[in-house]
């Protein structure tokens, strides 16, 4: 009898049971099942007639502090309305999981800037763009404290830092910035180790980023995508699991947590 073929949920879950060096490599698909508006998803109402250059480059911010300013505010508040859904979940079980291993490693680079991965739990968090809940200063990124939920006045002016008086502003990376240097070393460097990849909830058309699982698949690792339809990455990925994040991140890793090596 010929052996019945593996779906490519068992072929996932296969290769993650066999890994030691896993990855995960997460976009704003995973947010957006949260109820996260994708950045240009946010750009509705009062922000619809405003370009991308207007609120998250340097130029804009310098043009009209408080604008922008304002435009923060709306964000972190839409965020802190929501909260962490089952793939957020899953990912933090799959990391218990792996972490209680000493052969094993877990490394998780998202894309995202709006917490919910340490929200639901995981840890070690490599953040590519940025933190909205983080501050620092526009002329020397001092780093700044301020309340989680502050919310200021429309148009009002952003806060001052106090070491050197310049404004304060979102901790992300704008449209021409770099992204930080010391998290972007770390991620090539966890892609060039990595035995799997999983790739969840990203276009990969944004880069320097969306180079990072092809470093993973130049240096030979398998590489899973989650998504609920093709991305600019699936032509080189080794399984494609169509559908939302929520939910294949929950059966994967219930998968993995229960796997029986005669079933795989």
């Amino acid at each position: 009898m010929t052996p019945k073929a593996k779906s490519p949920l068992q072929q996932a879950v296969a290769q993650l049971h066999a890994a030691q060096q896993i990855v995960v490599f997460t976009g704003a698909g995973v947010s957006k099942e949260s109820g996260v508006p994708t950045f240009r998803d946010a750009q509705t109402g009062l922000w619809a007639n405003y370009n991308p250059e207007d609120l998250a480059t340097r130029e804009g911010f310098l043009r009209d502090p408080a604008m922008v300013w304002s435009w923060y505010d709306f964000r972190r508040n839409r965020v802190w309305t929501v909260e962490p859904n089952p793939g957020h979940l899953a990912l933090v079980n799959l990391q218990s999981w792996v972490e209680a291993q000493p052969e094993r490693s877990w490394t998780l680079i998202t894309q995202n800037i709006d917490n919910l991965h340490q929200r639901a739990g995981s840890t070690g968090v490599l953040e590519l763009h940025g933190n909205i809940f983080r501050y620092k200063c526009l002329d020397r990124n001092h780093s700044v404290t301020l309340p989680e939920e502050q919310t200021s006045p429309q148009e009002s002016l952003p806060p001052e830092c106090s070491q050197c008086g310049s404004w304060v502003r979102p901790d992300v990376v704008w449209f021409g910035e770099t992204l930080p240097e010391n998290i972007l070393n770390q991620s090539y460097a966890a892609a060039a180790r990595a035995d799997v990849m999983l790739i969840v909830g990203t276009s990969g058309v944004v880069y320097p980023a969306a180079d990072i699982p092809q470093e993973a698949r130049r240096n030979g690792a398998c590489l899973i995508e989650i998504n609920p339809e093709p991305s600019a990455l699936t032509p080189m990925v080794d399984v494609f699991l169509e559908g939302p994040s929520g939910t294949i991140l929950s059966e994967l890793t219930e998968g993995v947590l229960s796997f029986c090596p005669r079933e795989g």
